[in-house]
């Protein structure tokens, strides 16, 4: 059962990250074009272009993506149960453990995103596309921290400092909703 479970977990994250990061990419106007952008959108829009059709966006939230990406967090529950146990009793607690799911699932991204881009940073030099999105999803999220962190002499602790808060965030989801999933809310 133990490798079942983890085929399932792994399954459902990866693509449950895969369906944030669309979200991510249109609320913050990504290039379109990037190939890596792209196949965010390939890998995504079988399900979500009709879903699109039903459920509007609100400005640039696009609320289809974001209803499936919650249905896959309660979906992963109730597989885990149902390898677990060998039967699904569904309860409304599934609905609250998916939406806690989603918060961690876009904690885990945002840590992902910024390993990578610091990571690229290193290794290429500017000249990657994937490189080129990762810093088009972060940048706003980065760009405030340095603004209050004095000039290191061109060290840029601002991706430090984010991971930093996304510790204690973890740390602070776990006080708050106790151990539902673990200590380890954002995969940190």
């Amino acid at each position: 059962m133990n490798a079942m479970n983890f085929l399932v977990n792994t399954f459902f994250d990866i693509y449950i990250m895969v369906v944030l990061l669309r979200v991510w990419l249109q609320a913050s106007r990504a290039d379109f074009y990037n190939p890596f952008s792209q196949f965010i959108v390939k890998a995504t829009q079988p399900i979500v272009a009709p879903l699109r059709r039903v459920i509007p966006s609100i400005g640039s939230i696009d609320l289809a993506t974001i209803l499936f990406a919650y249905v896959l967090c309660t979906l992963k529950f109730v597989l885990m149960q149902l390898i677990a146990a060998g039967g699904i009793t569904f309860s409304p607690f599934f609905l609250i453990i998916g939406a806690l799911a989603l918060i961690k699932a876009a904690g885990g991204l945002l840590f992902w995103v910024l390993l990578v881009r610091a990571i690229l940073s290193w290794v290429s030099q500017g000249r990657s596309p994937v490189e080129y999105v990762m810093n088009q999803l972060t940048e706003p999220l980065l760009a405030p921290i340095r603004k209050i962190l004095p000039d290191m002499g061109g060290f840029d602790l601002s991706v430090l400092v984010l991971f930093i808060v996304l510790q204690f965030a973890n740390f602070l989801m776990g006080d708050l909703v106790g151990t539902l999933f673990g200590i380890n809310w954002f995969g940190l």
